[in-house]
């Protein structure tokens, strides 16, 4: 009589800062900007659930790419598991940010997150999809993640144009630097690259700053941090740059998005 020996099959190691960290890196930039200078223009405590819930919505999103990939048989057990755990953690974060919002800002400040809900829903498609890193969900993504400048305004107070030109400032400062940090990496790797794209998205968007300062939506300090980054993106690409590494461009980039903040923030304060 023969026994049989049943063995469960060996475990694998979940990674977890793979499992709950965004990939890009730039993004938690993104994420901290527009909510920084929002909340230093209009604090309030909507203002702070509005941040409790996009906070637990960007930090829930890469666990639930792994949690549905794993679902569809394209991920192991562990790691699934694992995923879902994580998941229902920042959805709860996600969901008390949500609801202390829901009870504390008025209606209208919720406007922006309708707005951008196509494209919230686009990002999970593309993280499912593995197109995340692609040009056309990155701008996408830029501009629904700084949704929450203009929520966290009006949940204050902030009047309905100044926090729309407070969301457009984001978009105006993100869109283009994520085409030339696109760009300044595929020159840096010898690869294919556009100089005129990103130079011209960002004197596009001194025109646009530009015109919402005029009319006393946006401030002339920031127009002049716009200016400043567009000469950045010339020189950046240009045969004048230094040559540095990927790492170092990031560390650069959250430099210029920390001053593009403190512009907006001395510019509202100081009314220039």
């Amino acid at each position: 009589m023969y026994s049989q020996v049943i063995t469960n099959p060996p475990q694998r190691e979940v990674r977890v800062k793979r499992l709950i960290l965004p990939t890009e890196h730039g993004s938690w930039g993104f994420l901290l900007e527009p909510i920084v200078a929002a909340i230093a223009i209009g604090f309030s405590a909507a203002g702070g659930w509005i941040t409790l819930m996009v906070v637990g919505a960007f930090l829930a999103r890469q666990p639930l790419k792994f949690a549905l990939l794993g679902l569809a048989g394209n991920g192991f057990r562990e790691q699934t598991i694992a995923a879902i755990k994580f998941t229902v953690i920042f959805g709860i974060v996600f969901a008390a940010g949500f609801v202390g919002a829901l009870a504390t800002a008025p209606q209208y400040a919720m406007f922006p997150f309708l707005v951008i809900a196509p494209l919230a829903s686009y990002q999970i498609f593309c993280d499912l999809s593995r197109k995340s890193r692609e040009l056309l969900p990155e701008l996408t993504g830029a501009v629904a993640i700084s949704a929450s400048a203009p929520a966290i305004a009006l949940a204050a107070g902030v009047s309905f144009p100044i926090a729309m030109g407070l969301w457009a400032v984001f978009i105006g400062r993100l869109i283009p630097s994520i085409l030339y940090v696109r760009n300044r990496l595929r020159l840096e790797k010898g690869k294919s690259y556009s100089i005129l794209v990103p130079v011209s998205a960002h004197l596009v968007a001194v025109g646009a700053v530009g015109l919402l300062a005029a009319n006393g939506l946006a401030s002339y300090l920031t127009v002049g941090m716009f200016a400043f980054l567009s000469i950045r993106s010339w020189i950046g690409l240009s045969d004048y740059r230094r040559r540095i590494k990927a790492m170092r461009i990031g560390v650069w980039e959250v430099t210029y998005g920390t001053l593009t903040v403190i512009s907006i923030i001395v510019g509202y304060y100081m009314g220039i």
